[in-house]
């Protein structure tokens, strides 16, 4: 049809209708003005014109310009449809779009949540954490190193404890060997046993509990000559006494000193189960501190990939947006155009049906 159009046009570039022609009214110049501004519109009065200079029945022309006008109005209904299953394809793009979009903003909002709510505050708490075993793990081995320290020197305190109560035994056994064997001591016996007392007395001198019986005895020993059979039992059984309260100390010492070695072994063997506690669990921290790195580069990296997958849907839409707009822009053209040709030929259509147009055309004819 174009093509034919296009045909005709040059055809009767030559032939165009006077638009000066005295037949007109002023009325009818300004509307063939009007039709001669379209293409459709001054192909038609121009083929109206040729065709009834060779004879051709206008019943005839107005059927086939009609025709041609109805071809103008279904091409211009094709635009429509055209545009309109542009905008139904456009709406379900945006649609399509500004959903995912919304889904992308959704995914990227929960995914800084996550990081900044709980990737952030677990890392910080881990680390915390860890510090804590650290110092509980530093905590129990000064302890168990302070409870080593305290058990030698308690033991060496026991020992130097056992050694002055032998000591004591001993001489108090020397004392008693002395004073069983003689009837009347000589003044170099008596020497002896207070001799011995001395030495008791300075075993002794760290246990205020026995302090008392030795320094009877002394007082004893100086003031009795040993003569008196009676005296000297008495100084016997003191001295019997007094060993016994030596034996039973050094039995107490012995007791407390097991008991304490017990206490130790068995501080050790909670020292140490606790200390083995503290690495298992730094072990695990150290885990759960690694996958808490892992998943927050993991999460940092989705954040990227949410915020690249934003932006091409945000310029997937500014483009589908635009290109839209530019194809309203060629519809309402395109449109303009078509109702300007088809008002311009329906215009033309009407002239040519005019008694005065039959005239100008019957006067073109008598002119040549």
């Amino acid at each position: 049809m174009l093509k034919l159009t296009l045909c005709v046009l040059l055809v009767l570039g030559a032939t165009a209708i006077n638009v000066q022609s005295s037949i007109w009214t002023s009325r009818d110049q300004k509307a063939l003005a009007e039709i001669h501004t379209s293409g459709w519109g001054k192909f038609i009065l121009n083929y109206a014109e040729l065709h009834m200079q060779t004879g051709g029945i206008l019943s005839e022309l107005n059927s086939e310009i009609e025709k041609l006008v109805g071809e103008l109005e279904e091409e211009l209904a094709g635009v429509h449809h055209e545009f309109n299953r542009r905008t139904d394809v456009h709406n379900r793009e945006v649609a399509r779009l500004e959903q995912e979009i919304q889904d992308k903003e959704r995914e990227l909002f929960n995914a800084h949540d996550f990081y900044d709510n709980v990737l952030i505050p677990q890392r910080d708490r881990f680390a915390a954490q860890l510090e804590q075993l650290q110092e509980n793990i530093a905590h129990n081995r000064q302890t168990l190193e302070q409870a080593t320290v305290q058990r030698a020197n308690d033991h060496e305190t026991f020992e130097a404890q056992v050694a002055e109560h032998n000591d004591a035994i001993s001489a108090i056994d020397e004392c008693l060997q002395l004073l069983s064997t003689i009837a009347t001591p000589s003044l170099a016996q008596i020497k002896q046993v207070q001799k011995n007392l001395s030495k008791i007395q300075n075993s002794l001198k760290k246990h205020n509990q026995f302090q008392i019986f030795v320094k009877v005895l002394l007082e004893i020993t100086v003031e009795s000559n040993f003569a008196d059979q009676g005296a000297l039992r008495d100084i016997i059984v003191a001295f019997n006494n007094l060993r016994v309260e030596l034996v039973d100390s050094l039995n107490q010492i012995t007791a407390d000193e097991a008991e304490a070695v017990a206490d130790f072994n068995a501080q050790v063997i909670q020292l140490n189960q606790e200390h083995a506690e503290f690495q298992r669990a730094v072990v695990v921290k150290n885990a759960e501190i690694e996958a808490n790195a892992t998943k927050i580069e993991q999460t940092l990296d989705l954040i990227d990939e949410l915020d690249a997958d934003l932006a091409t849907l945000n310029g997937q839409l500014q483009a589908e947006n635009d290109d839209y707009a530019f194809a309203t822009d060629v519809y309402n053209a395109t449109v303009a155009e078509y109702n300007k040709e088809i008002n311009a030929a329906n215009q033309a259509l009407e002239l040519l049906n005019q008694p005065r147009f039959q005239d100008y055309v019957k006067s073109q004819l008598r002119g040549a």
